[in-house]
């Protein structure tokens, strides 16, 4: 039995113009400790499954397991990375970390402690988020959805808006952060290099309505160089199947 598991997942959203199938017939298992990139194109509902396994939209048709419970809901098991860090502006980075749990408990303190250390803030324990730059704001974000240490981290396209540099520096953060804490993590971008660079298995999916096409194992250690002939070589695979969704749509919008 796999740690996350997705069957027969289906979601239409409903409005007074008619109904939008966004997701269609979705299977997925996912082992504890992996960690999953999600690439599809634009509109494919790639944020869309990702809030249904947080819990955040129940209207949905199928099932989604976690540790062998159904999600019914949101709770302290799963941590929601969105694009934007979404910091309180009042508080410092150790009390954004803290969130509702108070500083004055020895336990959460030391906690927050070893969370900033851990993404590399130290010296900024007492900065307000104005005195951050993107990814020392996200790197923020991270260490608050792990403090209550979830068994699911969920990543919307969190570097999205990060300069290049940033957004290369963050990827190993990230990476950084799973493999000494080995939390279970399914990331969406847009971007290929980032999706190899950082998975076990990259996920790919058609366009609207969402389903998966292809899933890739990448069969690379870390650390990756992106330069190297077996990362370019999965590059391609990835290009060449975005290529077939393409067809796809073609032919469907043409009624063949």
């Amino acid at each position: 039995m796999a740690f996350l598991e997705i069957s027969h997942l289906d979601k239409t959203f409903h409005s007074e113009k008619g109904e939008v199938q966004a997701l269609k017939d979705i299977h997925l298992d996912v082992e504890n400790g992996e960690l999953i990139t999600i690439i599809g194109p634009s509109g494919c509902g790639k944020s869309t499954l990702l809030q249904i396994i947080a819990g955040l939209d129940n209207d949905v048709a199928g099932i989604v397991k976690i540790d062998g419970k159904e999600v019914k809901g949101p709770s302290i098991d799963k941590g929601f990375i969105f694009q934007e860090p979404r910091l309180f502006p009042w508080h410092t980075v150790e009390k954004n970390i803290a969130s509702n749990f108070t500083l004055r408990n020895k336990e959460v303190k030391e906690k927050v402690k070893e969370l900033i250390e851990l993404v590399k803030l130290d010296e900024f324990a007492k900065a307000y988020p104005r005195e951050l730059s993107g990814g020392m704001a996200q790197r923020a974000a991270i260490a608050r959805a792990l403090l209550r240490n979830p068994k699911v981290l969920l990543l919307d396209e969190p570097f999205g808006a990060l300069d290049a540099f940033t957004r290369s520096h963050m990827q190993d953060v990230l990476l950084d952060i799973w493999q000494k804490n080995r939390t279970t993590m399914l990331f969406v971008t847009h971007d290929i290099d980032e999706a190899i660079y950082l998975a076990d298995r990259v996920v790919i999916m058609n366009a609207r309505p969402g389903s998966i096409q292809k899933v890739v194992k990448i069969g690379l250690p870390h650390p990756r160089k992106k330069s190297n002939k077996s990362f370019q070589e999965f590059r391609q695979l990835i290009l060449n199947e975005f290529e077939k969704t393409d067809e796809l749509e073609l032919i469907d919008r043409a009624g063949i």
